[in-house]
């Protein structure tokens, strides 16, 4: 064995490091996240020989040891990542919003057996909390309402953090298709990298996988677009045009995407053009007579780019 062939292995250098009291344990981290070697070795051979391992078996301990601490250090890195955070914010903003209709739901029909006048829904809830309760039931209809105010406060917060950072984290994206939007599509495709990564065909229909596993067990039509028909450049197109706006749109958020992964500036020639397809799209005197034809395809050629 020579020096060469101990120096190439994930603890080279790991048991000075340990005598002189330095970080070994975050040395083989990086050394077992970013080295490589020309070829295969016996590594567990190499670090008995250097001094590493005491014997096979010991080596193998310490190997786990140290990938188990490689892995924490990447997913506790990925975690706090600025698109994830987007991504819990949006989760969470979207559970206050359920717990908080589901709660208001409750505390009305609470309510309305306590006070003659108790309106349903978030304001219902809101006039309930401003009550003085008189007895015990009437504080925990009232203490009830009062959750349900706190919770939808808590939702609009969340909303106003959104907007925030959004445009932080992803730029174009957020500028195309509104901030919430951009984070509900960033939590849909996993990550930032991950929405990057999809074809603009799947950004098209996502949100809409229920729909997308009805067509393709040949219960339903395939749909033509899922979360982004909520932007207007969809949801105000008119019917017979709003598969040729959803591809335009669809092509465009993902290059956007990839921008704001891959450079993470902005680029205005993406919404100049997206601007431009749409302006096209909406001045058309007629319908195509096939929605997705070939005309049409090539139509959108440059947003599904």
């Amino acid at each position: 064995m020579t020096d060469t062939d101990a120096d190439a292995g994930w603890f080279a250098g790991r048991a000075a490091d340990e005598a002189a009291g330095g970080d070994a344990a975050e040395a083989a981290r990086d050394r077992i996240s970013d080295g490589e070697a020309e070829e295969p070795r016996d590594w567990p051979a190499l670090a008995v020989g250097s001094g590493f391992a005491e014997s096979t078996d010991d080596y193998y301990d310490r190997l786990h040891e140290a990938t188990v601490a490689a892995t924490r250090a990447t997913v506790r890195e990925r975690e706090r990542a600025d698109d994830r955070q987007l991504i819990h914010a949006v989760r969470a903003m979207d559970d206050c919003e359920r717990t908080a209709n589901e709660l208001a739901e409750r505390a009305a029909e609470w309510a309305g057996s306590l006070f003659d006048d108790a309106e349903p829904g978030i304001e219902g809830a809101r006039a309930v909390a401003d009550r003085d309760p008189e007895s015990e039931l009437e504080r925990r209809a009232v203490s009830l309402a009062e959750r349900v105010v706190e919770l939808d406060a808590e939702r609009d917060a969340l909303a106003e953090t959104i907007d925030r950072i959004a445009p932080a984290v992803a730029p174009n994206l957020a500028e195309m298709a509104g901030p919430e939007l951009a984070a509900r599509l960033i939590a849909l495709a996993g990550g930032l990298e991950s929405l990057a990564k999809k074809p603009s065909g799947t950004v098209q229909v996502l949100g809409a996988e229920d729909a997308l596993f009805a067509h393709l067990s040949g219960r339903a039509p395939s749909p033509k677009h899922g979360i982004i028909y909520t932007h207007d450049y969809v949801r105000n197109t008119r019917p017979e045009d709003r598969g040729s706006a959803a591809r335009a749109l669809a092509g465009k958020l993902t290059l956007a995407a990839r921008v704001d992964h891959y450079a993470g500036e902005r680029r205005e020639t993406l919404h100049a053009e997206l601007r431009e397809r749409m302006a096209t799209i909406r001045a058309r005197a007629e319908p195509d007579d096939e929605i997705g034809g070939p005309d049409d395809a090539a139509a959108d050629a440059g947003g599904d780019a």
